[in-house]
C-alpha cells in the first residue's frame, strides 16, 4: 500500500518563497527546505521530481506573488506607471524575489511579459486613450518595462541609493516620456 503524503505541494512552495524571500535561492536545496518545513526531505523528492521541476514550479509560484501585490487600477495610464513602480517597490522590499525572479536565477523570462494577455488589455487601453496604435502602446510599455528593470536591478544590487519617492518620479517621467516618443511619431 502506498504511503499517503502529508506535505502538500503548496505548503513546500510557500516555505520555499520564505527562504527564497528572506535569504536567496541559493539557500534553497532539498535538504534545507526540507529542514524548514519540518519533513523528511523524501515529499519534496516526490512532488518535484528533481531540482530543476523544483525551480519551475518555484518560478511560476513567486512569480504569481509577485504579480497579486503589483496594484491594479482601471485607468490604463496608472497601470502603465505601476508596473514600473512595482519592480522597483520589489527591488526595494524583496530584494532576493526580484534577483530571483529577473537576473536570471529562475526560470522565467523577463520577454514572457510582452506576452502576457494584462500588457495586451493594457495596450488596448493606452492606443484608445493616448490616440496612438496598439503597436506603438506596446512598444511604450516595453519600454517602460526595461527602463524600471534598469532601475531596479541597480537598487536590488546595491549599485544605487536614491530615494524611492525620486525613483517613482523617474518612472512617471520616462513613462510620459515614452508616450510621448511615440505620440511624435504618430504626428510626424
Amino acid at each position: 500500500m502506498a504511503r499517503k503524503v502529508t506535505i502538500s505541494k503548496e505548503v513546500i512552495l510557500k516555505s520555499a518563497l520564505n527562504m527564497l524571500i528572506r535569504d536567496g535561492y541559493s539557500s534553497i536545496n532539498v535538504k534545507t527546505l526540507a529542514s524548514e518545513i519540518g519533513c523528511s526531505t523524501q515529499p519534496i523528492v516526490w512532488h518535484f521530481e528533481n531540482m530543476e521541476g523544483f525551480r519551475k514550479a518555484l518560478s511560476r509560484y513567486a512569480l504569481d506573488y509577485a504579480n497579486s501585490k503589483r496594484v491594479s487600477s482601471k485607468d490604463a495610464a496608472k497601470n502603465f506607471e505601476n508596473m514600473g513602480s512595482s519592480y522597483v517597490e520589489m527591488a526595494i522590499d524583496e530584494p532576493n524575489l526580484f534577483k530571483f525572479l529577473y537576473l536570471g536565477q529562475s526560470s522565467y523570462e523577463l520577454m514572457d511579459s510582452f506576452k502576457d494577455e494584462d500588457n495586451k488589455a493594457m495596450a488596448i487601453q493606452i492606443a484608445e486613450r493616448f490616440d496612438i496604435s496598439k503597436e506603438q502602446a506596446l512598444n511604450c510599455i516595453k519600454n517602460i518595462i526595461f527602463y524600471s528593470h534598469g532601475i531596479a536591478t541597480m537598487v536590488a544590487t546595491g549599485v544605487i541609493k536614491i530615494s524611492q519617492k525620486k525613483m517613482m518620479e523617474m518612472i512617471k517621467q520616462a513613462s510620459e516620456a515614452f508616450l510621448m516618443k511615440e505620440k511624435g511619431y504618430q504626428n510626424e
